[in-house]
């Protein structure tokens, strides 16, 4: 315990609110310049504490995560002046300001399970996700509430309001800034106004979420089957967060061999790369494992994480699994899966992920859930017990064990799937397998998404004035055809969320979706996600989808109204 005795000082700092703060799917991201600017931080994180009571925090505890990127080690030490401040009692931070996003919510639901269940008041989370890190990239900040989960709409709402008119912020002077390195606790006195002593733990990075992977998964049965001769595994870290979660756990634990871990070394600008695993940015990774030129040395098993570690990629040799098959499989096979086997209440997915996940809910016959993309509007659902797993088709997939996505616990998923379909065999059951004996029982939803990234905001608007003048056309055009703007009213507290993407949906159930994606931090990104269901899972998916791609590119002249030819990523 390091300890001091000495009374900190707070000062109360005049500002000038900012008009931007408002966050978006996933907290508020913006470039580090941003950021950077004259009390900006300062301002965004005054105004969650005014979104609070005072009893919620004062005297409480606190979680600051970081997934490494650059100024993440900055705002850190500011967060823990501005705690101190405004009565926080108990900081905590991963060692070097490292927590996964699944991790920190583990911590904030591991601490109010051991002291109470309104011990820790949530944490402050400092990532931009997949977004792209550096000095002159993305940086970004969110709250997660002390279920785990990230804030829902109403408090980010609230959050934004007071940013739009904050005067005033508080701030401690604790002296030196906490050395983030060492685990170790600090008991740094008492902060002036407060009767509680303030005290910030460095923790370990991995341990908490450690802890609790070792009660769902057999990390013995995951050793003997990945051992096997006849199979290889790689990860790629893509230099986030996800590093030292795999180190830990695939090296150390099931004896995968340090070369096949890749870039797992976190980097403030994540190796001048874009942490999204999917198959443009994880360039590096889709070769080794052939998955455009079907190589025969390829590894059996690939897997990559983003930036903070919550969403995952999964690959076979020479095959890609794409994030809608992904969550249908394992909620398929959960009966492979240690700590579900006993059995699942319900399952969900946002909108646009495909209806692959509805045809194993119906056979098993459970509920599903379709909801707004956004992690948070699973929360209500997994607190309710209305759901064991819950996905998204943007590369996330979760379960009740947190209240985020988590990238490490889905391919400990796909492993465990793999080792209990090579129990006794003696040819591998590889992933293609599984997914095609899934596709042959189910059907398969062939399934793309365009991302057209960094639009002009003028652009995308003019995208989707465009496709609300189709709407008519389109419903008119064959019989049976809809279009809507989605709207999801939450089954528990009855909250309302509007225009969350417009579909376009044809009899037989294939559509078209347009939606704002709300995870980047400047300009517009408009993804547009196509999808038919066949009993056929043999055809190439391009042809599958040809017609609905035309239809979707002739209804929203994108490519007229924005100059673009073509999408800046297909997943």
């Amino acid at each position: 315990m390091v300890e001091s005795t000495q009374s900190h000082k707070i000062t109360i700092v005049d500002t000038q609110a900012y008009q931007d703060q408002k966050a978006g799917t996933s907290g508020l991201r913006k470039k580090v310049k941003v950021f950077r600017q004259e009390n900006y931080l300062e301002n965004f994180v005054q105004s969650i504490f005014l979104s609070l009571s005072e009893e919620e925090y004062k005297g409480k505890a606190l979680v600051i995560a970081g997934d490494g990127r650059f100024y993440n080690d900055v705002a850190t030490q500011i967060i823990i002046r501005l705690a101190a401040a405004n009565g926080v009692g108990h900081v905590y931070v991963g060692q070097h300001g490292l927590l996964s996003t699944p991790a920190a919510s583990a911590f904030i639901r591991k601490l109010n399970a051991d002291n109470g269940e309104n011990y820790c008041v949530g944490g402050v989370l400092l990532t931009a996700s997949h977004n792209p890190g550096g000095e002159d990239e993305d940086f970004g900040i969110k709250f997660n509430s002390k279920s785990g989960g990230p804030a829902l709409e109403n408090f980010t709402n609230l959050i934004y309001e007071h940013t739009k008119k904050i005067q005033q912020y508080r701030i401690s002077h604790l002296g030196n800034d906490i050395d983030l390195a060492t685990i170790a606790d600090h008991n740094l006195g008492k902060v002036e106004g407060f009767d509680h002593d303030f005290r910030v733990t460095v923790a370990s990075s991995t341990d908490i979420y450690y802890d609790l992977l070792k009660t769902l998964f057999d990390f013995d049965d995951l050793k003997a089957f990945v051992s096997r001769p006849d199979f290889r595994m790689v990860f790629d870290g893509m230099h986030g967060v996800s590093g030292p979660y795999a180190q830990l756990l695939f090296q150390e634990v099931l004896g995968v061999p340090q070369d096949n871990l890749f870039r797992c070394n976190v980097l403030p600008d994540f190796g001048h790369g874009h942490p999204d695993p999917n198959l443009t940015y994880a360039a590096d990774l889709v070769k080794t494992m052939g998955i455009f030129d079907n190589k025969e040395d390829a590894p059996d098993f690939g897997a990559a994480c983003d930036g903070d570690a919550d969403r995952n990629m999964v690959l076979g040799k020479n095959f890609f699994v794409t994030p809608s098959d992904s969550i249908a499989i394992i909620t398929a096979n959960y009966k492979s899966i240690p700590f579900l086997k006993s059995g699942i209440s319900g399952a969900a997915r946002s909108m646009p992920t495909s209806g692959a996940l509805d045809r194993v809910t119906e056979k098993l016959g459970i509920p599903v859930y379709e909801t707004p993309t956004g992690w948070k509007f699973f929360g209500n659902l997994l607190d309710n017990n209305m759901i064991s797993l819950c996905g998204e088709e943007s590369f996330g997939t979760g379960s009740f064990h947190v209240r985020e996505k988590d990238g490490v616990w889905a391919v400990l998923c796909w492993l465990s799937i793999l080792a209990d379909k090579n129990r006794g065999t003696e040819q591998l059951v590889s992933v293609a397998d599984i997914v095609r004996a899934h596709w042959n029982e189910y059907g398969r939803n062939y399934y793309q998404r365009y991302d057209y990234e960094n639009l002009e905001n003028a652009d995308a608007d003019k995208v989707f004035k465009q496709l609300e003048s189709q709407m008519s056309v389109f419903e008119t055009e064959s019989e049976g055809n809809t279009a809507v703007n989605f709207s999801y009213t939450d089954p528990v507290d009855q909250s309302v969320s509007l225009n969350q993407g417009y579909i376009f949906k044809y009899a037989d159930g294939s559509r078209f979706v347009f939606r704002l994606s709300g995870t980047g931090s400047s300009g517009a990104t408009i993804r547009i996600y196509l999808e038919k269901y066949s009993n056929d899972p043999s055809l190439v998916v391009e042809e599958a989808l040809k017609s609905i791609a035309e239809r979707a590119l002739s209804a929203s002249q994108i490519q007229q109204l924005t100059g673009r030819e073509r999408p800046t990523v297909i997943t």
